[in-house]
């Protein structure tokens, strides 16, 4: 493919999408797989109908965070109703390891139950199979396991003490940034802390699995069908196209279905061994310790300006936890590399070791919590220099990235803080901390800069068309919830110039045309950019068969001034009708297959989607809460693909960042390793309640540099800088300055004690 890639000029060019001559890019329609969802005929993994009855499988796991266990007792076990199988690493048939040692962001635990060393609390160590749920619910807490225990290492800060892990990101040094700092006129020199998240599907990670002779066929809630697909292929020592994956439907990914899990392996494992489907599906509890989260982040951050708000120093240095054996890093200062002017510049990435669960991307990583720390440094600097927070970020625009020198394909990040502030009211925020109150509620108002790559990855699609006119298009993709049903169908749609009912979208199956799936704000352009080119592809196989047949009216016109709409076919004034084209010429359907991925030069560009985020908050006066009462997001993110997919995705971005600067935080207990929150009821996720007014604008935009749409994704923007605009409100409103997310009443009160409140916020109503 790298002989054959585009280049960015032949993005340029005007296609189907860019044209959009039915009007259907962009259009704010329904969702695609709306109406099985809401009627309840969409079966997510655990629901998948098996073709015979299925076995119910329960993980067994570890109740120490680090040691080794020195004797199993599986007799109650086995001896319960209905069990038909239990397993630990005694006797667990054999695995193998991936062949890299990794998939992924983090090394695998594969083979499972590899041997007596228990690496964090909750990791699986057995499996019990039975014949119905229930039953191996309760034959589950019957396998006793003795554990000879070692103290784990929870803290970040012990374990900074001990050193830190290489993370193979080298540091960009650009001048000597100690020298430049001293010498600022102005400075902010402080330690943000970000504590971890659970990404909180709705939808725990499921798997269920049967084999049709030597083919294994399993139905699991991932957002990668190849990843997983090698993962099964792999650990089990069988060839990849011995090896089905669906996934139709998903409910929430986040990042965390990106990583596989022991389900995967575990249920065609005890299916083959039982010779009958087995289901397998995490617990609440389990979804809590035994996967993914992101990892708590430690930042410094030290800005360094002149007395006219110009920056002429920045660093941004970022450490965060991975597991005992992991490789993941939260990327939190990448993003600080492009976003704000200063001639000298230092960024860097830190790892520690903890005995904890393996971290990993969850929505935005490296943004999400990195702009928690900058954006709220900025808007301490902005206060030092008496200067407007929109004005100080404006007056370090950078002309071009900074880092590198590359130009910006596009970059709107000033057109958004400026349409932001006037459409939120910006102007009427008071300067002063503590001037505006409602009633016993202080109310003050933030902003922050939100940034976020964009990238295209290669993937192949197919398109075929069918007697009846309708259109198909097929690939490995997957759908978490965030629209892609939805945004394939309209591409297929406006490409071959036919209804939206006229298309048929067949994602979620390994074997189909390969995709790299849902993930890092990639997925819509990406499998977006191979549906266009495999119609590309169709259409001129149909313009070349239509100008072949003798029977077809468009009979020895050119093939390439073809044009399809409205369900017809034609060239010149010469038309008819697609289904009649193909019924009559290829019975049986034409169908082709392409590739995407980057252009050759695309290397030239820096491509990112920017916004400017805008938050209004009521702290309470006598409690310490704190009330998002309203927010405005104001986005440039490329070719919006459907606008109502977009706006539900950036506005519950917004939520995250409601959750992440108020709520949201898990903390391991140093006794025994595991984490306090361990379910939806004591993990404080924002709920309806929470959330006030909400807004979220797109501005028109398109970017032929970032790929054949002119798009840029959605799905993470939305969440960056956010939090930050929230806690910059905080401040406004009472004068607290919190660095240790979340921002809880009692470091509200604590503020307060110390620092009463001002005489002018007593009785000064809002303005």
């Amino acid at each position: 493919m790298s002989d054959q890639r585009a280049t960015l000029a032949d993005w340029a060019k005007p296609n189907p999408v860019t044209d959009n001559r039915s009007g259907l890019i962009g259009k704010a329609v329904d969702r695609y797989d709306g109406p099985a969802k809401v009627t309840g005929t969409a079966a997510y993994a655990f629901e998948v109908e098996t073709p015979s009855p299925a076995l119910y499988g329960i993980l067994v796991t570890s109740r120490i965070a680090k040691g080794r266990i020195t004797a199993v007792d599986t007799a109650s076990a086995e001896a319960a109703p209905g069990v038909r199988l239990v397993w630990t690493h005694l006797n667990i048939p054999e695995t193998f390891a991936d062949p890299e040692g990794k998939v992924g962001f983090a090394k695998t635990h594969f083979p499972l139950f590899r041997d007596d060393r228990v690496r964090f609390f909750a990791e699986p160590v057995g499996l019990v199979v039975a014949d119905t749920f229930e039953n191996a619910v309760a034959a589950a807490q019957l396998v006793g396991f003795t554990y000879e225990v070692e103290g784990p290492a929870t803290s970040m800060d012990t374990a900074l003490d001990q050193g830190e892990i290489p993370t193979g990101d080298p540091d960009l040094e650009m001048g000597d940034f100690e020298a430049a700092f001293a010498a600022s006129p102005v400075r902010v020199d402080g330690i943000w802390r970000t504590p971890v998240i659970n990404h909180c599907q709705m939808e725990p990670h499921a798997t269920v699995a049967w084999w049709e002779g030597d083919v294994c066929v399993t139905h699991t809630s991932t957002q990668v069908l190849k990843r997983s697909q090698v993962y099964v292929s792999s650990t089990l020592g069988i060839p990849q196209d011995k090896v089905r994956v669906f996934a139709r439907y998903i409910g929430g990914g986040f990042g965390g279905k990106v990583m596989n899990h022991w389900d995967l392996i575990l249920a065609p494992l005890a299916a083959r061994a039982l010779s009958q489907p087995v289901k397998i599906t995490f617990t609440r509890h389990q979804m809590f310790h035994a996967t993914v989260h992101r990892p708590g982040v430690t930042q410094e951050v030290r800005l360094g300006a002149n007395p006219d708000g110009r920056l002429t120093a920045i660093s941004m240095m970022t450490w965060s936890h991975c597991d005992s054996a992991g490789v993941f890093t939260e990327p939190a200062s990448r993003f600080a590399r492009n976003l704000y002017a200063a001639p000298v510049r230092r960024m860097g990435l830190r790892r520690v070791r903890l005995d904890l669960p393996p971290p990993g991307p969850l929505r935005s990583p490296g943004e999400a919590p990195g702009m928690m720390s900058l954006e709220c440094a900025m808007d301490e600097l902005a206060e030092q220099l008496g200067m407007d927070p929109v004005e100080l970020r404006i007056r370090n625009e950078p002309e071009s990235d900074p880092e590198t020198g590359k130009p910006f394909s596009t970059r709107q990040l000033v057109r958004c803080m400026r349409e932001g502030a006037q459409r939120f009211g910006w102007d009427r925020r008071a300067p002063v901390p503590g001037q505006v109150r409602d009633g016993r509620w202080l109310v003050g108002m933030g902003m922050a800069a939100a940034v976020r790559g964009s990238a295209i990855l290669p993937a192949k699609a197919g398109m075929g068309v069918d007697a009846d006119g309708v259109v198909t298009l097929s690939q490995a993709m997957t759908d978490i919830g965030t629209g892609s049903y939805t945004i394939l169908q309209q591409i297929a749609a406006e490409t071959m110039g036919v209804p939206l009912e006229q298309v048929s979208v067949n994602i979620g199956l390994s074997d189909l045309p390969p995709a790299p799936g849902s993930g890092g704000q990639f997925g819509a352009v990406t499998a977006g950019s191979a549906a266009l080119a495999a119609g590309m592809s169709l259409r001129k196989a149909l313009a070349q068969l239509a100008a072949e047949d003798p029977d077809s009216p468009l009979h020895g016109g050119p093939a390439e001034a073809a044009t399809f709409q409205d369900g017809m076919i034609a060239i010149g004034n010469r038309s008819e009708r697609l289904s009649a084209l193909v019924s009559r010429a290829a019975p049986d359907g034409v169908y082709r297959e392409a590739a995407s991925g980057p252009a050759a030069d695309q290397g030239a560009w820096d491509r990112r989607s920017y916004g400017a985020q805008f938050a209004e908050v009521g702290v309470d006066t006598v409690t310490g809460e704190v009330r998002v009462r309203r927010m405005l997001g104001v986005y440039a993110a490329g070719r919006i693909l459907n606008a109502k997919t977009a706006r539900s995705q950036l506005t519950g971005g917004m939520i995250w960042g409601v959750g992440a600067a108020l709520t949201e935080g898990n903390y391991p207990d140093p006794r025994y390793g595991s984490f306090v929150s361990q379910d939806l009821a004591s993990y404080l996720a924002p709920t309806h309640a929470d959330i006030g007014e909400l807004e979220a604008i797109m501005l028109d935009e398109e970017d032929p540099k970032a790929n054949p749409l002119g798009a840029k994704g959605v799905g993470e923007l939305g969440i960056a800088g956010s939090p930050a605009a929230i806690v910059n409100a905080v401040h406004n409103a009472c004068g607290l300055r919190v660095r240790d997310y979340p921002v809880t009443p009692d470091k509200v009160l604590a503020h307060w004690k110390s620092n009463p409140l001002p005489l002018a916020a007593r009785g000064r109503g809002v303005r």
